[in-house]
């Protein structure tokens, strides 16, 4: 997490090209999280580590829609690593940067879990919050490819 403001994305020549830019809703966010998933796995993202960066994705999406206003964008681009930041512009946290528990929390009938799954799934979970809404900033390591015929580290 971090405490002071994010560098702004509103450029593409600052982390380079974006390789999924999108607004969505409630609606939309089926098809977000298929082009997400088409995205990062063309970008090398494969198994577990796609089912869980999608699935933290998804989560600070939902939150977007629920609490930040019923809409949000979506960013992805490569920086060595993945990185995908949602925006809502929704009010924002009462509190400027909100805690999230180190442990899991308790489900309520409000939810309360997404932002602690998001930060559980990906490898890096960054917040910030204003009157302007709130980002949540991901991020997740690609593992090196494995040579074909070397699956097990061994030779054939």
């Amino acid at each position: 997490m971090t405490d002071g403001p994010l560098p702004d994305q509103r450029t593409e020549t600052q982390h380079g090209p974006l390789l999924l830019h999108a607004d969505f809703d409630g609606e939309g966010v089926t098809e977000i999280r298929g082009r997400l998933t088409d995205c990062l796995r063309a970008a090398g993202l494969t198994g577990e580590r796609l089912d869980d960066f999608v699935t933290a994705v998804n989560e600070a999406m939902t939150n977007a829609i629920r609490h930040g206003g019923g809409r949000g964008e979506v960013r992805l681009w490569r920086r060595g690593h993945l990185v995908c930041e949602i925006r809502d512009r929704g009010a924002g946290f009462a509190d400027p940067l909100p805690h999230l528990p180190s442990s899991r929390p308790r489900p309520s009938a409000n939810g309360g879990m997404g932002l602690w799954l998001a930060r559980e799934l990906a490898d890096t979970v960054e917040l910030h919050s204003s009157a302007d809404g709130v980002r949540v900033r991901l991020s997740m390591a690609v593992p090196p490819a494995v040579p074909h015929g070397d699956l097990t580290g061994g030779t054939i």
